[in-house]
């Protein structure tokens, strides 16, 4: 029988508040595993608090700086004596702006590129000794379809997940050999809080002109949900993937199949 149990397992989801984030740790502990977070401000620590004691999740929050080798080398050093450790790491934390690239300064480009691509390779870098020490490890990266596609606005985050689908092919290239698979889950346009000002029903009725835009690139016809991605990451997560390796797997509805409708 295939193994899709994360029983006894550590589960480390940056960024695991809300959201993907959060669907993906909660679908993480239904296979068994402890789960740990990380938080950035005191807000979202309280928002954490909250949202696993509503689920019946004992999870354990960190305020941690991710794109802070230090505070994450603390952060670290406190699992590995409380939980014995990190099993399975989910790099979700990440950050978009969207600006017309003419318009964007240096700073915001490398804002974004230090969470999205910079705060990954840190956390890796920093969990994959242990993961070397137990004989085993689980990375998956949250990559984006921006990882194989570009669009207006987004030039930063496309860069930085393109980056990060590298990252994770490399990673596995590297560490394989220790029994370590690092994989990506690609997310499609996923209805989450970030994404709700582009579902914005309009003053007249009628849907947001990128929601209109979405649907009409989507075979399945509709956004995806948080809930969609608990199954790919469970797999990613669990003995059910150890051959799996170095594979970005793209959640997106059918988008990147699919070359459009043709105009009437």
């Amino acid at each position: 029988m295939v193994n899709f149990s994360l029983k006894g397992k550590v589960a480390l989801v940056t960024g695991g508040v809300y959201g993907i984030g959060f669907a993906i740790a909660e679908a993480l502990h239904e296979a068994g595993a402890k789960i740990v977070y990380n938080c950035s401000t005191e807000k979202s620590m309280q928002t954490g608090i909250e949202n696993y004691k509503k689920a019946g999740i004992d999870a354990k929050g960190y305020m941690c700086d991710v794109t802070k080798e230090d505070q994450v080398k603390e952060m670290l050093a406190d699992i590995e004596k409380n939980f014995g450790g990190v099993d399975i790491l989910v790099n979700n934390a990440g950050i978009i702006k969207r600006i017309p690239m003419e318009e964007m300064s240096v700073e915001d480009f490398r804002k974004v590129v230090d969470v999205d691509l910079i705060a990954p390779f840190i956390m890796a870098k920093a969990v994959i000794p242990g993961m070397i020490k137990k004989g085993h490890g689980k990375i998956i990266n949250i990559c984006s379809m921006m990882s194989e596609l570009g669009r207006e606005t987004v030039s930063a985050y496309a860069a930085a997940k393109g980056g990060l689908k590298m990252l994770t092919k490399n990673i596995c290239s590297e560490y394989g050999e220790h029994n370590i698979q690092c994989n990506g889950i690609g997310p499609g346009y996923i209805a989450t809080p970030q994404t709700a000002p582009l579902r914005e029903i309009q003053p007249d009725g009628s849907r947001h002109p990128f929601d209109q835009f979405i649907i009409s690139k989507t075979p399945a016809g509709r956004w995806g949900t948080p809930e969609d991605l608990k199954g790919p990451a469970v797999f990613l997560a669990s003995e059910a993937s150890d051959f799996v390796n170095g594979h970005i797997l793209y959640v997106d509805g059918g988008i990147l199949a699919y070359i459009g409708k043709q105009p009437k």
